[in-house]
């Protein structure tokens, strides 16, 4: 099969033709239709991730066919038996463990579900690592609930603009922030409330005045000094759930804050079988679309890796495979 293979980091990724070794009892090669890329894909490629091994195949998120069975894949691996958090032998596809960029990849039968028929290649292929992550940070830790008010920091990416459709379908008042009042812009579109420009003097401030009102949850992908100015616009009881750091680390924040208004701080990555599955059903529920900002060919995939790295998406950039 074809596929594009990182031979090293700092490299850019190359088109090569590999053999397909015997899955092991319990695993099946899914026909690849469409790939997804996320913001780890592009780390893995500078080297700044965890663990790695060479020469692999990226690519976490995944949609095809398997016989007459059209698919998505759940990328989490081995999550365990802990609903609560994942175990020990945890990992995800596309590292350790060959991707999906590539027109065949190898996985576990229990990680396949079947595909929602509302939904494009491309969208399907769009949906299981921003879509889960999205999920569980929003109803599994954060316990989202209608009527309340949500701000998600940093939008743009894929996991942001999931949770921003997921509470919109829900019916949460939902508002937004990023570094461009163009993504501000298309949020909007897509049915959020407002948003400010962090990048700007007093953005806290002039988000606060235009809500008029505090939230009750934050979805955060960010961290970085400007977390701690998140906290005085939260209501009492209120829930920030961290599923990513991309801007840094914390700084200047004031356990008074989190104490005095009985805050919870909780942190969220991927999602287990259980979270997957729901998110599959609120997705097939609501009709709900993942948002495609780019999609590239297979060989152009060191474009798309590089479009991410710029963080200039508005949604999910994705992989046709032929």
């Amino acid at each position: 099969m074809n596929a594009m293979i990182l031979w090293s980091p700092g490299q850019t990724l190359a088109m090569a033709e590999i053999d397909m070794t015997l899955p092991s009892i319990g695993d099946v090669y899914v026909r690849l239709k469409a790939a997804a890329l996320n913001k780890r894909d592009y780390w893995i490629t500078k080297g700044k991730y965890p663990g790695l091994v060479f020469p692999l195949i990226l690519g976490s998120d995944g949609a095809g066919i398997i016989g007459d069975r059209e698919v998505i894949i759940d990328p989490s691996i081995n999550w365990g038996d802990n609903n609560r958090h994942f175990g020990p032998g945890f990992k995800i596809i596309g590292m350790p463990d060959n991707g999906t960029l590539a027109e065949y990849v190898k996985v576990h039968e229990v990680n396949l579900y079947d595909k929602p028929s509302h939904l494009s290649w491309d969208e399907a292929a769009a949906l299981p690592v921003a879509g889960v992550t999205a999920y569980r940070s929003m109803f599994t830790r954060g316990k989202v609930q209608k009527g309340e008010r949500m701000l998600i920091t940093g939008i743009g990416g894929g996991v942001a603009t999931m949770a921003l459709l997921f509470g919109v379908a829900l019916g949460i008042e939902t508002w937004v922030t990023s570094s461009s009042d163009e993504k501000i812009e298309m949020a909007i579109i897509h049915g959020a409330k407002g948003g400010v420009n962090y990048t700007k003097d007093n953005w806290d401030k002039n988000l606060g005045q235009q809500v008029n009102q505090k939230f009750d949850i934050v979805i955060d992908g960010a961290g970085s000094p400007t977390f701690s100015k998140l906290l005085p616009l939260m209501n009492s009881s209120g829930r920030m759930v961290i599923y990513g750091g991309t801007a840094g680390n914390i700084n200047d924040l004031s356990p008074q804050r989190i104490f005095w208004k009985h805050l919870d701080i909780l942190g969220s990555t991927m999602g287990s079988p259980d979270d997957f599955r729901h998110m599959v059903d609120f997705v097939n529920e609501y009709k709900i679309k993942p948002i495609i900002s780019h999609t590239f060919s297979l060989d152009e995939a060191n474009e798309a890796i590089a479009l991410v790295g710029r963080g200039e998406q508005f949604g999910k950039v994705c992989i046709s495979i032929p």
